[in-house]
């Protein structure tokens, strides 16, 4: 009899595995289909045409090549001090663009520690605050960087106040939702505990929560500062400041030469901004645990 009973749970886990093993193999099979559908579908709309592809390369190769200037082996300071004549400019213009960034970056983060915990669907103090916080960084993440600075460049004109406010919104919308995720992966013991002691709402978010997620917030802005950097650089051609005006100017004079020049300076910059922002992500994220197990 014990030798039945193990043979019909056998049998039963066999049936059962096979079972599994046709529907993953339907799962995958219907995944493929809707991503063929998708892919071709996707090159339909998108015009995508690998002949135009190809005859289109040899110019963006020439219009890359036009870019680069002459340097020579026997005065190679010279011409390089030549192909960056306007070096004392693009300094101050690249320095507005990283300063626009920052700025944003400070307030959209700021606004985005202000509502992310009414975002969170575990800390929320009610459904209502929920849904409007959700939708509100929904909303700002949504529209692009651009369309907002060429709204504010028509409302307070051109300059860096534009982008500034454009790059604010965007970034709350991108951090909020970073936020929200992360305060809803926190302990809850502490939160708890609190609550039993009589805290309030706000003293819970301040005492329980924040100390826990604060790295990780920490960390995501310095991540939104390098992208907000290199999307302050290209802001400056709606207007709105910054490295980008100066850019478009070169490209629509066609001084190709400056081209190269003020794009390798953004390259630059932006690198640095990489590295230095790294570094203080990898020290913050290591500081998070260790401060945890004292």
């Amino acid at each position: 009899m014990v030798a039945a009973g193990g043979s019909d749970a056998f049998a039963l886990f066999e049936a059962r595995y096979r079972q599994l093993q046709r529907e993953k193999a339907l799962t995958t099979g219907c995944g493929v289909v809707l991503f063929a559908v998708a892919f071709v579908a996707s090159a339909v709309v998108g015009e995508v045409d690998p002949a135009r592809l190809m005859t289109g390369v040899p110019s963006i190769l020439d219009y890359a090549y036009r870019t680069l200037p002459e340097i020579s082996a026997r005065q190679p300071l010279a011409d390089i001090a030549e192909w960056f004549w306007g070096i004392d400019i693009w300094l101050m213009l690249m320095l507005d663009s990283v300063l626009i960034g920052f700025v944003g970056t400070l307030a959209g983060a700021g606004a985005a520690v202000a509502l992310c915990f009414h975002a969170s669907a575990n800390l929320t103090p009610n459904r209502l605050s929920f849904w409007l916080a959700r939708r509100g960084f929904e909303f700002a993440r949504t529209v692009p960087e651009l369309v907002f600075a060429l709204i504010f460049v028509f409302a307070f004109g051109p300059g860096p106040f534009a982008g500034v406010l454009a790059i604010a919104i965007h970034s709350a919308g991108a951090l909020g939702k970073l936020f929200a995720e992360v305060n809803e992966n926190v302990d809850p013991r502490p939160i708890e505990a609190l609550a039993a002691a009589g805290a309030g709402w706000s003293e819970t978010m301040r005492f329980a929560v924040l100390p826990q997620v604060l790295p990780n917030f920490l960390s995501y802005s310095l991540l939104r500062f390098e992208i907000n950097v290199r999307a302050a650089s290209v802001l400056g051609i709606v207007g709105a400041g910054g490295i980008g005006e100066e850019l478009y100017l070169v490209v629509r004079r066609f001084l190709y030469s400056d081209i190269s020049a003020i794009v390798l300076l953004i390259l630059i910059t932006v690198s640095l901004i990489d590295i230095v922002c790294e570094r203080l992500r990898h020290g913050l994220i290591e500081a998070g645990p260790a401060r945890a197990t004292r």
